[in-house]
């Protein structure tokens, strides 16, 4: 049986359109879609304000029934199913993560300020995840099966570092340009040191290693049609430009063996980036 596509929802905007986004995705995947709502007791409120479990569940019900609705009228040959769980929004997102094909989360009610998501539970869950994250913006107009129609954002960026080429990654963005029609733009960049004179040998050494990097993928998915890209400089700065005129773009993480991290290239992605963006574990 296939994992769902899995998607927290709160009611808020950013839930809204990764619900969208996750619908869509799903009906294009060919998979349910799960509905997660997190409830939690918080111990240290104040006696008179406290919200019992039982409000928490209520108000959950009307959020699900809400977002069922709009799944349907959306989707309505997909198979949807929906769950309150009580628990901290970090546990059990990571936890639903764990069964599902991919986690779709919005950005309000994750830790928002000014990009997806800042605060400790959006980056325990992008952190953390054992199955790839999908960011989606609010007011993000690009879903699903229905993007693939659009004229002003036609390409998936990959970010590839050529010195770790993870399987994990690479399928994951190859798959996806497959599902959408759409170009595969791979972004690697190298450091080159402010004083050092522009070298076209390395340049060429960089782009040779890059499509040897690509080719088994290019193989592989030969339906796939792939740009490559290779220039020196900040890997940060030449992917947010590259996802300018993007539908969606692809990063990796590697799983730590302790701890939790984030890297910048990510950091700067889901800050500035205006499209989806996918974060990928890999070994």
């Amino acid at each position: 049986m296939s994992r769902p596509v899995t998607v927290g929802v709160d009611g808020s905007e950013g839930s809204v359109a990764a619900l969208d986004w996750a619908a869509d995705e799903a009906e294009l995947r060919g998979t349910g879609l799960r509905l997660i709502y997190a409830t939690r007791w918080v111990q240290h409120q104040v006696g008179a304000m406290r919200v019992s479990h039982e409000d928490r569940a209520g108000d959950a019900v009307g959020v699900l029934s809400a977002a069922e609705q709009r799944v349907r009228d959306r989707q309505p040959d997909l198979a949807v199913t929906a769950d309150e769980i009580e628990d901290a929004p970090n546990s059990v997102l990571l936890a639903a993560a764990a069964e599902a094909d991919l986690l779709v989360v919005g950005s309000h009610g994750l830790g928002s300020v000014r990009g997806f998501i800042v605060g400790s539970v959006g980056q325990e869950v992008v952190a953390d995840s054992k199955r790839p994250v999908v960011l989606v913006r609010p007011g993000n107009r690009e879903s699903g099966a229905g993007a693939t129609e659009g004229r002003d954002r036609r390409k998936v960026v990959l970010g590839l570092d050529v010195t770790e080429v993870k399987d994990e990654l690479m399928e994951f963005a190859f798959d996806f340009a497959r599902r959408h029609g759409v170009l595969l733009e791979i972004v690697h960049t190298w450091h080159a040191p402010f004083t050092q004179r522009h070298n076209a040998a390395e340049d060429a050494d960089m782009a040779s290693a890059l499509s040897h990097a690509v080719r088994p993928y290019r193989d592989r998915f030969p339906a796939v049609e792939v740009s490559e890209v290779s220039a020196p400089g900040r890997a940060a700065e030449h992917l947010v430009e590259a996802v300018s005129d993007a539908r969606f773009v692809v990063v990796g993480r590697r799983r730590a063996a302790r701890g939790s991290h984030i890297g910048s290239v990510t950091h700067a992605l889901i800050h500035h980036a205006s499209c989806p963006v996918a974060v990928v574990p890999h070994s």
